[in-house]
């Protein structure tokens, strides 16, 4: 790869030399940590020596927390070379919609919306709002964010599902318990490299005024973009510029996207299952259910893996779901490729 990539030819081709730089910078940053990892170790067993030869008993305690970070981080790198999937490696959309339970919903959306929000900045990822659609008395009807970031696809489509909150809700009087629901749906911004082939005649182009954080300038005019994709019932929507034309370009964008991530599930053996959880924002369709009140428990209905701290979790806190997700779908393509191999 180094020769390649060292070839003064390789720049004929730029999109193609820019899909190989970042493939050798993955992996490049890939080894780097693994050699931090092996240095940290080396470093911690030697404090680790020098503490029980002189009996502090303190700094072994510290040594010891160390290899367990350590050991928490190797654990997530080996979770992140299950990343192998066809657009794992690229930037994508986090798309949040509000489901039963009217304002509760469009709250618990906002909620979903801020979590992913802070997990993506605590790895180093950016977030772009790319579009809103306010509740009427609070939170979210919809929203969709663009996170940039390595992997930023393969971590985050093992989010897409339905999500149920329980509560004592903050707009009721009577501060009665509710349950919400709010669906995610993640998909890969599309390389230009891949070729999707939309017919004009096949959409449906609607344009609105801005809602929500997009700044006076921009809620001015009808600028904001919404397209429907008749065959598919697809719709994406963008506001983030001025501009209806750069708005109706990122939303084309944004349809390719979504026309992609549909191929790239029809080609996956979790394909069914992962439609299957998008059938409906409600009752038996969740993926994952947060419970605030009377007790404090996250639990993965597909994983079994719990917090019980929800806090921590809507602070962002969801490298252990994530992982364990990933692991679960990785063992599912092993059992399938050696049903198949018999």
């Amino acid at each position: 790869m180094n020769n390649r990539a060292e070839d003064p030819a390789l720049w004929n081709d730029p999109a193609a030399a820019q899909i190989l730089m970042r493939e050798r910078n993955r992996l490049a940053s890939q080894m780097d940590g693994v050699r931090k990892l092996e240095a940290d170790v080396a470093e911690a067993m030697e404090l680790i020596a020098m503490a029980e030869a002189e009996a502090d008993a303190e700094m072994v305690a510290d040594g010891i927390a160390s290899l367990k970070a350590l050991a928490a981080e190797a654990k997530r790198r080996e979770i992140e070379s299950l990343l192998s999937g066809e657009a794992d490696n690229n930037d994508c959309y986090v798309e949040l919609n509000s489901g039963a339970g009217g304002t509760e919903a469009q709250d618990w959306a906002q909620m979903l919306m801020r979590m992913y929000s802070r997990w993506a900045e605590k790895h180093g990822y950016k977030v772009q709002l790319m579009e809103e659609s306010e509740g009427e008395q609070a939170g979210i009807k919809s929203a969709t964010l663009q996170v940039s970031g390595p992997a930023a696809y393969g971590w985050l489509k093992t989010e897409a599902g339905v999500h149920r909150l329980v509560r004592i809700s903050p707009f009721d009087s009577a501060a009665r318990r509710q349950t919400s629901f709010a669906s995610v749906w993640v998909y890969p911004v599309v390389d230009d490299s891949i070729e999707i082939e939309i017919n004009d005649a096949d959409l449906k182009v609607d344009t609105f005024r801005a809602s929500g954080a997009g700044g006076q300038h921009v809620n001015k005019t009808e600028s904001a973009i919404r397209i429907t994709h008749i065959p598919t019932g697809i719709i994406v929507a963008c506001q983030t510029d001025r501009s209806q034309h750069r708005n109706r370009a990122t939303a084309m964008a944004m349809l390719k996207a979504r026309m992609y991530e549909a191929e790239l599930q029809r080609r996956e053996a979790a394909s069914a299952l992962t439609e299957n959880a998008k059938t409906e924002i409600g009752w038996g369709h969740q993926i994952r259910n947060y419970v605030l009140a009377p007790y404090q428990l996250v639990k993965d209905l597909r994983t079994g893996v719990e917090k019980g701290n929800p806090d921590a979790v809507l602070d962002g806190e969801l490298d252990e779901f994530m992982a364990a997700a990933l692991a679960a779908r990785a063992g599912a393509t092993r059992s399938e490729a050696s049903a198949n191999a018999e």
